[in-house]
């Protein structure tokens, strides 16, 4: 099949890969010219533009764009939506807010283009085991792309979920469950690591992928970075966020579902960026006026009752 890339970072450039690998032509177009030049060298159709994109495929054309949420993703499908012809297919593979996509869905098909949004999870390590896809939108697309959907993913790793932003919604859902797995390797490693034991972290986590209950391809990951780093001297413990983990958050709240793992591990990623909590100064100077607990002061020694 032969169908168009629009953006190649980290995993548009991965998949176009993919897919040439398995046979299909790939016209791509990013907004770096370096990775249209590198994406050539595998074997694509490079574009100036999506104008010149679109004029590079045939009709009925499949288009599939992999750039940030937000105000890019609104301008590109909006610019591409000005270029397409009725019957042509738009994929956004990104992480968009599912609302966000149904909107989207609902202005391609006043345009008579069929939307189709594909949740991705696989990350850099996609070219090689296959990238997870979660699709959502009208039926009839999904079939005629199908094929694209095969070749990127592993067996059994692409699902159609429902109607417009069914699959983002899962792919949002993923990651928000993605927060709070990682936030308990996380914390787990932390006792170890602090504990009185002089404990070798990456063979704690290989032992954990033989046959144990939280074995893992996150636990699996986790070996690799001990191994190269074994007590991760080399990383800030500052964690960023995408925003599906907030996202998520805000659907639970929405819906009355409890979710307290979810919710803290998204917390715990914002209390990561703080260099130094003004929440914690206060709770420390309010333990001193009250129960006359030491604090630790700046440049000086623990302070005593009434002394914070």
């Amino acid at each position: 099949m032969r169908l168009g890339m629009v953006g190649l970072g980290r995993m548009g450039g991965n998949m176009t890969q993919r897919l040439i690998q398995d046979g299909h032509e790939v016209v791509v177009f990013d907004p770096a010219a370096a990775a249209v030049d590198a994406a050539r060298k595998h074997g694509a159709t490079g574009a100036s533009g999506l104008a010149d994109l679109v004029a590079k495929l045939s009709a009925p054309r499949v288009v599939w764009i992999m750039v940030p949420s937000g105000k890019i993703t609104d301008s590109t499908v909006s610019e591409l939506l000005g270029l397409l012809s009725p019957g042509d297919i738009l994929i956004d593979g990104g992480n968009s807010r599912y609302t966000d996509t149904i909107r989207h869905g609902q202005e391609a098909e006043a345009k008579k283009v069929q939307f189709l949004d594909a949740g991705t999870s696989g990350g850099v390590w996609g070219l090689q085991v296959g990238y997870c896809l979660m699709v959502g939108g009208p039926k009839p697309a999904f079939d005629r792309a199908e094929p694209i959907f095969k070749s990127l993913a592993p067996p059994d790793g692409y699902l159609y979920v429902g109607p417009a932003g069914a699959g983002h919604f899962v792919k949002m859902v993923h990651n928000g469950i993605e927060y709070g797995l990682l936030q308990a390797y996380g914390e787990g490693f932390e006792i170890l690591e602090k504990s009185q034991y002089d404990l070798d972290l990456r063979a704690i986590a290989h032992l954990w992928n033989q046959g144990s209950v939280i074995r893992s391809w996150l636990c699996e990951l986790a070996e690799l970075a001990f191994g190269r780093d074994g007590h991760l001297q080399n990383i800030k413990g500052y964690v960023d966020d995408s925003g599906e983990g907030r996202w998520t958050v805000q659907q639970a709240i929405d819906e009355n579902v409890p979710a307290p793992v979810l919710t803290l591990s998204l917390l715990a990623r914002l209390s990561s960026r703080q260099p130094e909590s003004f929440s914690a100064k206060v709770i420390a100077a309010l333990r001193n006026e009250f129960g006359g607990h030491a604090v630790q002061r700046e440049g000086g020694p623990a302070a005593g009752p009434g002394k914070a």
